[in-house]
């Protein structure tokens, strides 16, 4: 903690969004990068820890997808009349999410939060893997691919259960926030979205699915290393 930070009361984990602006992130949460990796065939296979920077009570970060300092907001939202209206479906998960069932294992669906990272891909899909999860190699490996889809789309329960993450915000680079821990994220009218373990916020400004990534980084091929 810096110097001047000492002194300030201790606060719960939470992102706040303004209206137009950027991300307000308090409660002593860690931000660091991570970066996916891709074998061979350029399938994602895992993820890659980058620079840690040390937790501070509070930081703010763009949202815009304009800041000349990323990941932190510098103020460009305002001069270049940045719209961040959030349209993200309000709802319960449980009203959007569809429940595939395989042996000592159960994987729920909501398509509305997928942002393209393609973990659920290699070996022909989650979605026919999991009919064949009676083998133990194929239960693991259908667990490990959930558990690697950065937005929480994927979802499952068994056993082992799911990792649980300390509150975390990761940069993947050209892309958006990992959201890592049940952080919940709270609008500008005060309604929070559920928390969940894995969540991606945009940061290129041009999600239609406010505040949740949906992948647009690519189709504006977005930069930001960090």
């Amino acid at each position: 903690m810096s110097d001047e930070d000492k002194g300030l009361p201790e606060l719960r984990p939470c992102i706040r969004v303004a209206v137009d602006g950027p991300y307000f992130v308090s409660g002593e949460v860690t931000l660091t990068v991570r970066m996916p990796v891709h074998n061979e065939h350029e399938e994602a296979v895992a993820w890659a820890a980058g620079e840690t920077r040390s937790a501070r009570a509070t930081y703010v970060l763009c949202r815009c997808g304009r800041s000349v300092n990323k990941p932190f907001c510098d103020g460009t939202h305002t001069k270049v009349a940045f719209d961040g209206t959030c349209t993200a479906d309000r709802a319960p998960g449980a009203t959007r999410r569809k429940v595939y069932r395989g042996v000592g294992i159960v994987m729920s669906d909501d398509e509305s939060l997928c942002a393209g990272y393609a973990f659920c891909e290699p070996h022909g899909s989650v979605w026919k893997e999991i009919r064949a999860t009676a083998d133990p190699a194929v239960k693991e490996r259908v667990q490990q691919q959930i558990a690697d889809c950065p937005s929480g789309r994927l979802q499952y329960l068994g056993a082992p259960a799911e990792k649980s993450y300390p509150p975390t915000v990761a940069a993947i680079p050209d892309g958006p926030f990992w959201v890592l821990g049940g952080i919940p994220v709270e609008m500008p009218d005060g309604f929070r979205y559920e928390a969940r373990n894995r969540q991606l916020l945009c940061r290129c400004g041009g999600s239609r699915n406010k505040p949740f990534c949906d992948g647009s980084h690519r189709r504006l091929a977005f930069k930001a290393s960090a």
